[in-house]
Order: structure tokens, then C-alpha cells, then sequence
């Protein structure tokens, strides 16, 4: 073989300034891991590239600045790569071709000069090791380079023995550290094409993608050109990144092209403004995030900064930093003091570099369920205010006092309770005290004597419902806005979280209840857009629960609502009101693949159902009934123990056709008197109905819930802070 004397002998212990490394050029001098290319022996499932380090490197030049290791700092390097069951690398020199090998092994103890090192399966020759020249080994922790000019004794087939030297050089340091990856798949996306590769490493500016095919044509990787390709990340379908990237650099092998990639700026823009929203609390309970990397598969703690029921943020070194922009850890805990542990799953949203070499990430909670982040919610509502609390357990005969004292539960009220008060009183102690997803309560407390109340229930499949607003006078503080702005804040972040099944929120007042027609009907005053904030009059009669035997006159029919006749209800709805009402309970879109709302409430032992009835004259639809159910008491006014009517034939049905089809449902009831919603006004109006009161159906879509904040605030000088 033709000697070249760019390439000189292994080093020894003492000539390491003299020895000259060549630069190693793509096309004539190749790097290549765990097998050789030989004629026939090698398959592309068997090829595995070299590590990026070597390629276009000139180790003489780094040798000349490397930063030297001694003697017991390297054994102490090898002792904890073999203690933890890693590799290093071997560089070796093919006698014929003059190529540069890089295979894997593992060091055995490293306890005195001599260093017996093992090849990886993975790396395994086919051809004889024997007649390579050993070169040096490497140690490539992802960071910093450590070349090992160690002296060979003996190499067999699986093994080899060195004699270790009185240095080593840190040839290379790079700012921000490199990261392996294993089993991460890769969907690249680019002008409707889609290829397929694997994650080879990350940092927190971008990924290394492997790529087994690499189109020709098809795709664009030219560095500058501002051509975007969509990535997606996922391990085991289950998906940790996607978002639009840049290539960088790309560089092809034999089997297989490596392309560079870094994420766009501002793809995550949505989610940052969404955070502002509810600011971020310092609190003095300082939060540790605790999770398991998605990309490297390693546990980190990190230290929270700040935190919001929105997301928080981490700070972390500049050098040392784990993670990258649009990255969603599908598991994380956020854990306070080592005693409260709070699940949720988050999204890295932003990067921003501070002084001292440090980085401030930023993320967003993606989704955590309804009892986790209402005692999120309580921890820093009290760490802010001492009073105010979410959903706590409450003392209930201080909850009875206080319902009364403020009048919440005025004598025609407490006339419908009365006779069933003890049923009544184990509903609410299930609800207060085993706080169960399907209900939230606020409260502003002191010395456990409540001031102000408000809570609301999951009342249809996507809509909860306000309830029980109550206060009383406290030091000329406003209680009754402290749980109003509590339950905003946190309608406000919750909406967002998949598990709180929530796009409507609802609530139903008197006209003459001027506080909510301020605070709700106001919004939807302003607004003027019922398809954000509707509001809908309902006329309000108690009817009395007696056995009827009377049958509709011919011509008519009453039976349970089909879909035809829900789509003529939603038709009629549509161009008389043109609000949320049939959305919000669901009478349309009701092919939801969750559980039921009647089995979540199972679960708890509570009942939750309603059926819809349609009555018809010669198959004309003229009114739908629907039969809410509920455990009595569960609304105070009753207002889910009763049944809503929708009459679509304002003008031609008569009140005692009707009548008669109420007749036959009130029997499903366990009480004296079953109340009746009647919609609309103007059918009670013109037919003459007897009512008592009127209430307003007052529905808020969740996605103008900053619009209805920013009202708060500027009418009610609302402080969110």
C-alpha cells in the first residue's frame, strides 16, 4: 500500500505536537461506523454514518487549541462511561483504502494504565480488525470532544487492550450541546410530498433528520431559499413536535442523506398571546417541573420561575439546554414542596436568551384534568389573596347559613326544597365535600365564615353553567366580585383544555336581577353578536305533578324527538333567535365519542340525563319538550329538574294542546310541582300562559371570552392581576 504521509502513527505519550492530521475531505477520505463497505457484505439496514464531528474537521488545527485533560480527570471520564453503560469511539485506519473507521466499544473499569475496551454488536466487522490501524479513541458527550492519543497493545476480533496516555484534548467545543435520539420517527412534509426518516440527534436550534431515501427532485433543501417543510416527530404514534422548519445544511451518504433542520420563528404565536392573558404569579411556593425528556428519554427537574394556570416557565443554561421550541411533553408534574403533584401535559412555546449565559423557555399547559387544575387554580389564587379558594372543601353548616343570611334561598325558593330537605342537604355534601369533576365551586372566605359565592356544574355535554352567585358585605370589600373575577380567571385558561369538554358557558337570570343583567346581559348588549353571547327569554311556570289520563285529539302525535325533527327545531331556532341555545345543550351535535355526560355523573352517583319529545299535528312539528333531569336540588331553582319548551307554531298551537302534552312528562318528576320553561315570549304573550317569572338563557361561546373579560374590565374596573 502506498504510504501517505499526511496520515502518521498512532500517537504516543509524549510526540502529540507533532503529530498532523490531515483534513478530512468529503469524496476522498470517508468516515463510516459499524461496517466497512466491502463488495456484497454490507445491507442498508446494517449501515450506520459516522457521527457529524468528523465530517470536514481539521483535527490538527484543533489539537493546537484543545484544552488538556489529565491523567485521573480522563480515568474518571472512562470509569463513569462504563458505570453507566455508554460507549466511546474508535478511530481506525484501513490499510488499503486510507480510509478513516469510526467504530463503537465499551470501556471496561478504567483502574489503572491499561484500559480494555469491547465492540458494540452494532459495530462489528465483517473484515478482520486486526488489520486496521489504531488510531486514537474519542469521547463525544454531545458537547465537548475529548481525543485519547492512547497506545495500543493488543486488538482481537471483539476487544482490545491500550495503554492509556498522561493527556487527553478537548479538540472541540460546541456552543450549545448535541443530544442522540433513538426511535423518534420523521414525517418531513414539502409541497404535498412526504418522506419518511429517523431523529438522529437534536439541539435546542434544531434536528438532525436520517433520511433512507432522499428524492431527487421532489424536494427543496437549498439552504436560504425560505422553502418551509413541515416536520413531525412522534415515537410511538404518539406526536412530541410539528411545526414548519428551515434546512440548513444537508449531506448525503451512500445509503442514507442527513438533513438539518430548525424550526421557523413564531410558530407558536397563538399560544404565547393566549398565556398573556392570565399573567404568570410569582408565588412562594416555588414550583419544580418534573418530566421525562421526549427526545433523550432522561428525567429532568427544573426549577419554575413563574407560573399561571396558563403554563409557567424554566430557566436553563445556554451550553446545557434541553429543550426546543414547539416540543410537547406529552406527561409532566408540576410539584410543590414535595407533597402536591399536579399532572398535566405542555408545549415549549418560546426561547429567550438572558444575561449570564442563561435561557428563559416558556411554556404552555396543553391539557390536565378538570380537579388537577382547579387545585392549581386554589394554590395560587390563595397565594395571591389569602381568602379566595377553589373549590376547598367548605363546612356545610356555614354554607347553609350563608345561603340564607344573604338571601340566596328566599322563602318561595326554600318552599320547593322543604319537603325533600334531607335529599337535598346529602346532595350538596357529596358536591362540596367530594369535589367531583362535574362541579366547581369559588368562594371568599375568612376565618372559615363565607362572604361571597359562585359556582357553576357541568350542565350539557360542551356547556357548564354559572350558578349560586351570592355575597354579603364584608369590610366594604366586594365579595361578590372577588368569585366573579375568580371564576373568569379561571373560565378563562380552562376552556382551552380538551378534558374540560367546554365551548359554551351558561347561565340564567331574573330581567330584574340587575347585577347579572349587568354583568352578563351588558356583554351581549354590547357585543351584538348572538353567535358570541345570546341571550334568550324564558317564561317560568310551576306545573303541578297530578295523574292525567288525557289523550291529544286527532291529528296530533307526541313522541321522542328524530333527527328530522331536531333539524326543523334548529331551522326554526336559527331564524327567530339566531343564538347559542341549541349548540349549547347539544341537540344537534350529539354523536360525542367521550363518555356520556349521564355516565360521568354515574360515576359520582349523581343522575344527569334529558330526553327531547317532539309534538306534531299531521306530521308538522309545533313543539319540542325537553325533559331535563337531575338530583333535586343539584340547581337550587331547579332549573335541570324541569322541562324547556321550544314552540316552533307560535301562532297555531293552542296552550291546551300543549298543556296536555306537558301532562304526560310531569310524572317523571318526584316532586309536587315540576317547573316549565316556556320560549318563546311571544307565544306566551299572545296564547295568554299563566307564568310567575321570567329568566334569561344567557350563553356565552368560550372563544369570545376575552372579548367578555376586556368588558369586565373596562365596565367594572376588573383588576385581573
Amino acid at each position: 500500500m502506498k504510504k501517505n504521509s499526511s496520515v502518521k502513527m498512532p500517537l504516543r505519550n509524549n510526540d502529540v505536537d507533532k503529530f498532523p492530521i490531515s483534513k478530512l475531505k468529503e469524496n476522498k477520505k470517508r468516515l463510516i461506523t459499524g461496517q466497512e463497505i466491502l463488495t456484497g457484505s454490507v445491507t442498508k439496514e446494517e449501515f450506520t454514518p459516522p457521527p457529524w464531528l468528523f465530517q470536514h474537521q481539521d483535527l490538527n488545527n484543533a489539537l493546537e487549541s484543545a484544552k488538556v485533560l489529565d491523567e485521573d480527570s480522563l480515568k474518571n471520564k472512562l470509569n463513569h462511561i462504563h458505570f453507566m453503560n455508554r460507549h466511546l469511539l474508535v478511530l481506525l485506519r484501513h490499510p488499503r483504502y486510507d480510509d478513516s473507521v469510526i467504530v463503537k466499544a465499551k470501556p471496561g473499569p478504567c483502574l489503572g494504565s491499561e484500559l480494555t475496551c469491547q465492540f458494540l454488536a452494532d459495530s462489528s466487522l465483517r473484515t478482520n480488525l486486526k488489520r486496521y490501524t489504531f488510531l486514537h479513541l474519542i469521547i463525544d458527550d454531545g458537547q465537548t470532544v475529548i481525543l485519547i492519543p492512547a497506545t495500543l497493545n493488543k486488538m482481537g476480533k471483539s476487544s482490545f487492550s491500550l495503554t492509556l496516555p498522561q493527556k487527553a484534548y478537548a479538540v472541540g467545543q460546541r456552543q450549545i450541546r448535541r443530544y442522540s435520539c433513538k426511535e423518534i420517527d420523521v414525517e418531513l412534509v414539502q409541497r404535498g410530498l412526504v418522506i419518511k426518516g429517523e431523529l438522529v440527534d437534536y439541539s435546542p436550534k434544531g434536528f438532525c433528520v436520517r433520511l433512507r431515501h432522499m428524492p431527487s427532485n421532489s424536494f427543496d433543501w437549498s439552504p436560504g431559499t425560505g422553502v418551509l417543510t413541515m416536520v413531525h416527530l412522534r415515537r410511538d404514534q404518539q406526536n412530541l413536535f410539528s411545526g414548519p422548519c428551515h434546512c440548513i445544511r444537508r449531506h448525503e451518504g451512500l445509503y442514507y442523506a442527513d438533513v438539518v433542520l430548525v424550526p421557523a420563528e413564531n410558530q407558536v404565536k397563538r399560544s404565547e398571546r393566549e398565556q398573556g392573558r392570565n399573567p404568570a404569579q410569582n408565588t412562594s411556593l416555588t414550583p419544580v417541573i418534573i418530566f421525562n425528556h421526549p427526545f433523550i428519554e432522561k428525567r429532568m427537574q427544573l426549577d419554575a420561575l413563574d407560573i399561571s394556570t396558563s403554563g409557567f416557565s424554566v430557566c436553563e443554561e445556554i451550553d446545557k439546554g434541553v429543550l426546543i421550541e414547539g416540543m410537547v411533553i406529552p406527561e409532566l408534574t408540576i410539584e410543590f414542596a414535595n407533597a402536591i403533584r399536579i399532572k398535566c401535559s405542555a408545549q415549549v412555546i418560546s426561547r429567550l436568551e438572558m444575561e449570564k449565559k442563561k435561557v428563559r423557555c416558556s411554556f404552555a399547559i396543553l391539557d390536565m384534568d378538570i380537579n388537577s387544575y382547579s387545585q392549581l387554580s386554589h394554590l395560587l389564587a390563595n397565594s395571591l389573596d389569602t381568602n379566595a379558594h377553589v373549590s376547598n372543601r367548605v363546612e356545610m353548616d356555614e354554607l347553609w347559613e350563608f345561603f340564607f343570611e344573604s338571601g340566596f334561598i328566599y322563602p318561595e325558593k326554600y318552599g320547593m326544597l322543604s319537603y325533600n330537605r334531607k335529599r337535598f342537604k346529602e346532595t350538596y355534601v357529596r358536591l362540596y365535600r367530594d369535589n367531583p369533576e362535574i362541579s366547581k365551586h369559588f368562594t371568599y372566605q375568612r376565618n372559615g365564615r363565607i362572604y361571597g359565592h359562585i359556582s357553576m356544574v357541568r350542565a350539557y355535554e360542551r356547556a357548564w353553567m354559572i350558578h349560586h352567585h351570592a355575597a354579603r358585605s364584608v369590610e366594604g370589600r366586594r365579595a361578590g366580585f372577588s368569585v366573579l373575577k375568580q371564576i373568569m380567571l379561571y373560565l378563562d385558561n380552562i376552556h382551552r383544555l380538551p378534558s374540560a369538554k367546554m365551548d359554551y358557558v351558561m347561565s340564567f337570570f331574573r330581567p330584574e336581577n340587575k347585577f347579572p343583567d349587568r354583568v352578563f346581559g351588558g356583554f351581549a348588549r354590547e357585543l351584538e353578536n348572538p353567535r358570541g353571547c345570546s341571550m334568550d327569554l324564558f317564561s317560568y311556570l310551576p306545573y303541578a305533578n297530578l295523574v292525567s289520563r288525557a289523550t291529544l285529539l286527532k291529528g296530533w302525535t307526541f313522541s321522542e324527538c328524530s333527527q328530522l325533527d331536531l333539524w326543523e327545531l334548529d331551522r326554526f331556532y336559527s331564524n327567530y333567535s339566531g343564538g347559542l341555545l341549541i349548540d349549547a345543550m347539544g341537540l344537534i351535535q350529539n354523536n360525542f365519542k367521550e363518555d356520556s355526560l349521564k355516565e360521568v355523573y354515574g360515576r359520582y352517583g349523581f343522575l344527569r340525563k334529558w330526553m327531547t319529545y317532539a309534538l306534531k299535528h299531521e306530521e308538522e312539528l309545533n313543539a319540542v319538550l325537553i325533559v331535563d333531569q337531575s338530583d333535586l336540588g343539584f340547581n337550587l331553582s331547579e332549573l335541570l329538574n324541569g322541562i324547556k319548551i321550544l314552540v316552533v307554531n307560535i301562532d297555531g298551537l293552542a296552550w291546551d294542546v300543549l298543556s296536555m302534552a306537558i301532562a304526560q312528562l310531569v310524572g317523571k318528576f318526584p316532586m309536587v310541582k315540576v317547573p316549565i320553561l316556556l320560549y318563546p315570549f311571544e307565544y306566551v304573550k299572545g296564547k295568554g300562559v299563566p307564568y310567575e317569572k321570567q329568566y334569561y338563557a344567557w350563553i356565552l361561546n368560550v372563544r369570545y371570552g376575552n372579548e367578555y373579560m376586556e368588558y369586565m374590565r373596562k365596565k367594572f374596573k376588573l383588576d385581573y392581576r
